[in-house]
């Protein structure tokens, strides 16, 4: 397995304690993980800590619809479902922004989460993070609009990969809004004419944050303040 000795940007594997650390690095090996790969496979057979990039979490409809319902990056762990006993994974997980990461079987998974205390505290402070984050979410759909809705978006990312340059297309900020095409571009529209953000051709860049956080509605300060709250951002 590869053991980098690099320090680690996950968040999770960052707070271990050196002897939970040195139990779970030797299970641990080091991938790149490109844009659109999917991370959880049907049976459940490995979870990831993610070093760098975004993943989606998508639910799709009958009808072939989908929809995001959470964002996950360097604080988190991808493969909550293997915790908790779950036989299928909950939607589509896959990297929305290429990145990288560390894999790790299932087993050796549920073997640190039962023996490691330090590593078990910090995945349950991030469920009730992740919970949060789902329930906003299905709130924001509902109730606010999608410029707004793109404003907390395109933040809760930029969060996670610590830069303003965001590498998205339209088609693909539709599917994870779960809106057409040409609203998204219209929304996406009203903020670049506002000089808050600048869009280019497969790039979304953030030109001016504050601002941003203004335009966006409520959902993104409360999930965001949840993160912080719990150490995770």
């Amino acid at each position: 397995m590869n053991q980098p000795t690099r320090q680690y940007r996950n968040r999770i594997l960052a707070s271990l304690p050196k002897p939970e650390l040195e139990r779970i690095v030797r299970h641990l090996t080091f991938i790149p993980l490109p844009q659109h790969k999917g991370l959880l496979d049907e049976r459940l057979s490995c979870g990831y800590f993610l070093e760098s990039g975004v993943a989606s979490i998508v639910v799709t409809l009958c009808n072939g619809d989908s929809v995001e319902v959470g964002v996950a990056g360097i604080e988190a762990l991808i493969g909550l479902s293997l915790l908790l006993g779950a036989q299928a994974p909950l939607g589509h997980t896959f990297m929305q922004i290429g990145g990288s990461g560390f894999r790790i079987t299932a087993l050796h998974l549920r073997e640190a989460f039962e023996h490691c205390q330090g590593l078990r505290q910090h995945v349950l402070r991030y469920m009730q993070a992740f919970l949060t984050q789902i329930a906003q979410t299905a709130a924001c759909n509902r109730m606010h609009t999608i410029d707004e809705r793109l404003a907390r978006w395109l933040l809760a990312c930029r969060d996670r990969v610590d830069s303003d340059q965001l590498r998205l297309t339209h088609e693909f900020l539709a599917q994870m809004l779960g809106a057409p095409r040409t609203t998204v571009t219209q929304a996406a529209g009203i903020l670049q004419r506002s000089g808050l953000i600048a869009c280019e051709r497969g790039a979304v860049t953030i030109a001016d944050r504050a601002r941003l956080e203004k335009a966006a509605c409520e959902c993104y300060r409360t999930v965001r303040d949840t993160y912080r709250q719990l150490d995770l951002l």
